[in-house]
């Protein structure tokens, strides 16, 4: 059985629930002691943007998406952000939020030939 854990979000402005999902599932795999990495692309690259993950917030059950990330990071999770895709939305490093790694697809790949388990959202 893999030690690590894959969630990819391609959604967040364009569909909040979806984010708000990837990121609970991302907490419960760190809070199981695997090693998670949440991979970031499209329109899901807005997490890690301060001001655009603020405003989702799916209500109950779910805590804000803010928050969510947030227990992510302290926990020792791992966030990477397509590095085109935020090329694409005009998004800069300097943008992200702190722990945010700009990456691209080949991060990805190497995270999953280690034979990862993942899903998306």
């Amino acid at each position: 059985m893999s030690n690590t854990f894959c969630v990819t979000i391609t959604h967040c402005k364009t569909d909040g629930d979806k984010a708000t999902l990837g990121f609970v599932v991302a907490n419960a795999a760190q809070g199981s002691e695997k090693e998670t990495m949440v991979f970031l692309s499209s329109d899901g690259v807005y997490c890690a943007v301060p001001e655009e993950m603020a405003k989702i917030n799916e209500g109950g059950p779910f805590a804000p998406l803010k928050d969510l990330v947030e227990k992510f990071l302290k926990a020792g999770g791992k966030i990477y952000v397509c590095t085109p895709c935020m090329k694409k939305r005009g998004i800069t490093e300097a943008n992200l939020i702190e722990g945010a790694t700009p990456a691209g697809g080949a991060a990805l790949v190497e995270w999953l030939s280690n034979g990862s388990p993942c899903v998306a959202y």
